[in-house]
């Protein structure tokens, strides 16, 4: 609005002064002409009297002509050189005083003498612009001097042009004055609201919705401010709840995170971490350290910070780049399909050995805004597969293992079968039933191979078996009778020596039985001829006050047999660990020990051994002992922790 006024105000006061500036050239170029032809004239008429040197009629023509007009404000006569000689309204004594100080009069530049038209120019006034006319003075081709005429401007003329020029300035001020008054008056009662009201706006964008206008304004202006300070409540109200609904879906998330098994980490694009579940914390020993915020390369250990330092870059370079706005249609993951959900993966199997040795998979994937356009960080998935590898090698293993063990006995059968159908007739009775007995050893054999395979795949299963009270006397007892008759024909000395009478334990008979046959049946193949078997059954004292720590019974099984070097001790119970493999004397399946374990493991214990090469081996296990609530105990209280609680103290071995 003020641009505007300033823009008509300005072009009428200009196309005003433009009128009074052409009325003025008007005027002065009518006093123009009028001087000019007024100098004409009155040359005219006194050329010959200066030119007879009459000045007495010059002066008096001169004032008859200057008192007849009030245009007329000078007549001036100098000769030749300039010098004044006459003048109206001067006098003699004006033109030369008693100090006999000369006036001349200052002509124009251009050359007068040869002018043949008067020359005409304007001089400023306190009352106008004064018209000066020089008109040479000629007679008879002689020049005698010059006559200076000066014109007053019209007094109607240039009192109308100081009038319009005053009444200009006053209301171009007037106009001024108003639009000042109302800017003033703008800015107090619109502009300072508006103002505030932007204010308001920018604080609310920038989350600030407590912004609050209190003007007393009314109309529209109020409706407005009103309305304002209504929504910003409305925000506050709806920012409160999104804050508590953020807060609890964080806390679920934070909840949620924690209890995944893998470890989970979360960068922003500068691959500093965002977040870290407790899971990742312990597989890189980050426990206590202050670790969000922090560059992951510069954390992870010296293996895998090499590994993954050029995929992580790469994955972050990408993503700040498309959150700068630039595609690379070239990157096949800048542009997120729909089967990935937004996100881009890579994985990588890696072997650490800090803290420990083990390997983990690790799985990067980028994380997209909700347009699935931005990329808004990387997602770390870290999970140890030391045991999954190991199984896995195992599973392999035990293929193989199987595969061989099975291949020799059915090789056997298939060869003493196919002599005896092809040379039948020509072998002898006893050479028949040598043959014969060895294919039904070799089918005893794999029988018992595969009977040992399926008990030790039902074992490692997770089928549950109902513990119950168990006699382990009954147990023993049957031990003995089974395998005594075996032990006298190999010259062995198998005995029990229980102290005192035992509690029933809990557990499962036919496992139990499993249990001590194979052990039995391990001591009676390792041990020499004139050797010694002992079974031991005793309590073993624990504390009454918690249930946790209860009373066992442990029982051992000692032999003065060939015994198991330090080194193989540990991989004795492994499958198909044969110590035959090495001394190739014994035959057997190499899973007896295996499913030993995988048993005692099911009755929530271990089994231990103690054994000296040429001395002997001792083995070892605790069972709890029966009560009447043991069947209400849940079975976190019947965990592996039982049997670590105790003493491990066997008796000894037969030495």
């Amino acid at each position: 609005m003020a641009g505007a006024t300033l823009a008509v105000s300005l072009f009428m006061s200009g196309l005003t002064f433009w009128a009074v500036n052409s009325i003025q050239q008007e005027a002065q170029l009518n006093d123009t002409r009028f001087g000019r032809d007024l100098g004409l004239l009155l040359a005219s008429n006194v050329t010959h009297l200066i030119a007879e040197d009459n000045l007495t009629d010059v002066a008096r023509f001169s004032s008859r002509f200057y008192q007849s007009t009030s245009s007329i404000r000078y007549m001036i006569y100098a000769d030749q050189e300039g010098k004044i000689f006459f003048g109206i309204p001067y006098s003699a004594a004006e033109v030369q005083n008693s100090l006999t100080i000369e006036r001349r009069i200052q002509l124009p530049e251009t050359e007068i003498k040869q002018a043949s038209l008067p020359l005409v120019r304007q001089h400023h006034s306190p009352n106008g612009d004064v018209t000066d006319v020089f008109v040479p003075l000629r007679y008879e081709n002689r020049y005698l001097g010059i006559l200076a005429i000066g014109i007053n401007p019209n007094p109607t003329v240039v009192n109308s042009s100081n009038l319009t020029r005053d009444v200009t300035i006053a209301v171009f001020v007037a106009i001024w004055a108003m639009v000042i008054l109302g800017a003033v008056f703008n800015a107090l009662t619109i502009t300072r609201p508006i103002k505030e009201l932007l204010v308001g706006v920018k604080n609310i964008a920038a989350g600030n919705f407590q912004q609050r206008i209190n003007l007393p304004f009314g109309g529209e202006l109020g409706e407005l401010i009103f309305s304002f300070n209504e929504m910003a409540e409305r925000l506050e109200r709806y920012e409160e709840q999104n804050i508590e609904e953020l807060t609890a879906e964080k806390a679920k998330l934070e909840t949620l995170v924690s209890t995944i098994v893998d470890g989970a980490i979360l960068l922003d694009n500068n691959l500093q971490l965002l977040l870290v579940n407790p899971r990742a914390r312990r597989m890189f020993g980050w426990e206590g350290r202050e670790v969000i915020g922090v560059n992951v390369l510069e954390l992870l250990p010296t293996e895998l910070s090499f590994e993954l330092s050029e995929p992580l870059q790469e994955m972050a370079r990408k993503g700040a780049l498309e959150d700068k706005g630039v595609q690379n249609p070239s990157d096949p993951i800048s542009e997120p399909s729909e089967g990935q959900q937004g996100s881009s993966t890579g994985e990588f199997r890696i072997t650490l050995t800090q803290p420990t040795q083990r390997i983990v998979r690790i799985l990067l994937t980028q994380v997209f805004d909700q347009q699935r356009s931005t990329v808004k960080g990387i997602a770390m998935t870290v999970q140890d597969i030391t045991r999954e590898v190991e199984l896995n090698a195992a599973k392999s293993q035990f293929i193989s293992n199987v595969s061989h063990e099975l291949r020799t006995p059915l090789f056997n059968i298939k060869s003493f079968i196919e002599t005896l159908s092809e040379f039948g007739e020509d072998l002898t009775e006893e050479e028949r039933k040598e043959f014969l007995e060895t294919a039904n050893h070799e089918t005893d054999r794999l029988t018992r191979l595969v009977n040992d395979v399926l008990d030790l795949s039902r074992l490692e299963s997770s089928k549950i078996y109902h513990l119950d009270r168990v006699d382990l006397s009954q147990v023993i007892e049957q031990i003995l009778r089974t395998h005594q008759l075996n032990a006298k024909d190999k010259e062995l000395e198998l005995s029990y020596q229980p102290e005192g009478n035992l509690s029933p334990v809990l557990g499962h008979y036919d496992l139990l039985l499993q249990v001590m046959t194979n052990l039995v049946g391990n001591s009676l193949k390792f041990t020499e001829p004139g050797g010694k078997i002992v079974l031991r059954a005793y309590h073993v004292r624990g504390d009454s006050s918690n249930p946790i720590h209860q009373d066992k019974i442990r029982v051992e099984i000692s032999d003065t047999g060939i015994g198991i070097d330090p080194e193989d001790q540990e991989a004795i119970f492994s499958r198909f660990f044969r110590v035959e493999n090495r001394v190739h004397t014994l035959e057997g399946t190499g899973l007896g020990l295996s499913i030993v374990k995988n048993i005692i493991n099911k009755h929530h214990s271990h089994i231990y051994l103690v054994s000296e090469v040429g001395v002997g081996t001792t083995f070892w296990f605790d069972l709890a002992v029966y009560q009447d609530h043991c069947s209400t105990l849940d079975s976190s209280q019947q965990s592996e922790k039982l049997t670590d609680d105790f003493e491990i103290n066997p008796t000894g071995l037969l030495f």
